[in-house]
């Protein structure tokens, strides 16, 4: 292995990498499981109410409900990581163990009973939604964050590990969004339909993770786990507020996620009722590649000029200009598809570099408090990931409600379209401006080399003492 790695070399700050392009791979199939997970999820509010028949109102509450449970599973979650102890590290393990569980989850949110009452109906879309969002994937997403920070110490191969599993799960996003509201239409449009192809799904998800656990590992966990002392739960989640770093990515995480939330579930809704055809979805989503790729071709260059917090920043400014356009042009197709484009690109490199710039806090913990918390830094971090989810998930249930949107009707009132406008355009732009605030605060990358100097000093007069 040492000698893999001298010939892997150093990155741009002098660390050594550690990464071959089997191990990007094998990384980013992870990301599959995550978004197939993750992505069904934001579709079940149009799944609930326009092809079970359930209360948009009720779902959106039940669903925040899970999310937020969900939440504080995550931070327990991280507490069992930094606790686990294994031959095959403190991440691995997990991958292996969640495979059947996430074939059995993607399918049983789509099975709901159909000869019992609405209340049993809520009870069960209840139940599973807690076993797919509380259990699997807090136990998939929690060690798959943190393995990065044990992966590697370079900052050059975790920005490539972010792109690498961005570009795999914006993939498997866009194949979600873009194709299941035409192929369940093709294959009868009716409940029935979405089961058959969340058995598919559910396949892909399982055998991802079998991958993932095929060809990841963890650099020298073992060794650093012996000499770390644990910290009680609520100490490490003290340390982790003295990190304003981690802070700021709390809250980009947590705003992201509204976004990507809103985006996941709305997308139908907008197509359905103010462009007139629900099956433009998939018009909006194959247009958006574009976008999608150029977004993806720019980070690396991006990265290099400017760093990965600053590109973001750029990336949150180019998000608000797509937002503003559309405000003034709210039914027009070409806006959605162009200014809905720049929207789009924005999202491109926060999503490819918000995980690395999460896992950059482990060593300022370290530097600070001795703590790297590498378990609790991803659990605390996707704390507000799974709350940002949920919240815009939620937000398009409730504007709905209060809009009166009904899905029987041939034509919702205004109140439904300015529903439909709110959770579209208007927010995803203020989520825009507040983060292009927060970046301009991590300024992290200027002292990494310095913080990674100062540890290894400290490494090395620990071990001469």
């Amino acid at each position: 292995m040492a000698g893999k790695k001298k010939e892997l070399g150093v990155d741009s700050m002098g660390i050594q990498k550690t990464m071959t392009k089997l191990d990007y791979l094998g990384d980013s199939s992870g990301q599959i499981s995550l978004n197939l997970l993750g992505g069904l999820v934001g579709q079940l509010i149009y799944f609930y109410t326009d092809k079970v028949g359930l209360a948009a109102g009720i779902m959106a509450t039940l669903l925040l409900i899970v999310k937020v449970i969900g939440a504080f599973a995550d931070l327990f979650m991280g507490e069992v990581v930094d606790s686990t102890k294994s031959d095959k590290g403190k991440c691995r393990p997990w991958f292996l163990r969640m495979a059947l569980p996430s074939v059995a989850a993607i399918i049983l949110i789509f099975t709901v009973p159909k000869n019992i009452s609405p209340s049993m109906q809520n009870i069960y879309v209840l139940i599973t939604n807690l076993f797919l969002t509380c259990i699997v994937y807090t136990a998939i997403a929690i060690p798959y964050g943190a393995i990065m920070a044990t992966r590697t110490k370079s900052v050059e191969e975790r920005g490539k590990i972010g792109i690498a599993r961005a570009a795999s799960g914006y993939v498997v996003g866009m194949v979600v969004s873009v194709l299941l509201i035409p192929l369940t239409n093709m294959l009868g449009g009716n409940q029935a339909a979405w089961i058959k192809l969340g058995v598919i799904f559910a396949v892909v998800s399982g055998l991802s993770l079998l991958f993932l656990y095929k060809t990841s590992r963890e650099e020298n966990i073992e060794e650093e786990s012996e000499k770390e002392e644990k910290s009680p739960f609520f100490q490490s989640l003290r340390l982790l507020f003295k990190n304003k770093y981690w802070v700021i990515m709390l809250g980009v995480n947590l705003f992201l996620n509204i976004s990507s939330g809103l985006s996941m579930s709305g997308g139908a809704y907008f197509s359905k009722w103010i462009l007139g055809n629900e099956n433009l979805v998939a018009l909006m989503g194959a247009v958006g590649l574009i976008p999608t790729f150029l977004g993806f071709a720019a980070v690396g260059p991006m990265v290099k000029k400017f760093g990965m917090a600053k590109t973001s920043q750029i990336c949150c400014g180019v998000g608000v200009l797509g937002g503003i356009i559309r405000v003034f042009t709210p039914y027009s197709l070409i806006s959605c598809l162009t200014a809905g484009g720049l929207m789009t690109f924005a999202n491109i490199p926060i999503m490819c570099l918000s995980g690395a710039l999460v896992n950059n806090c482990v060593e300022y913990n370290e530097w600070l408090s001795g703590k790297k918390l590498v378990g609790m830094t991803n659990s605390a971090s996707s704390f507000g990931s799974k709350i940002g989810s949920g919240i815009g998930g939620a937000l398009i249930g409730w504007l709905l409600a209060l809009g009166s949107y009904d899905a029987k009707l041939m034509v919702q009132p205004d109140s439904a379209i300015y529903a439909i406008f709110g959770f579209s355009i208007y927010i995803p732009l203020i989520l825009f401006v507040i983060m292009f605030f927060l970046f301009s605060k991590y300024n992290l990358e200027n002292i990494y080399p310095q913080i990674v100097k100062d540890l290894k000093e400290r490494r090395e007069k620990d071990e001469t003492v």
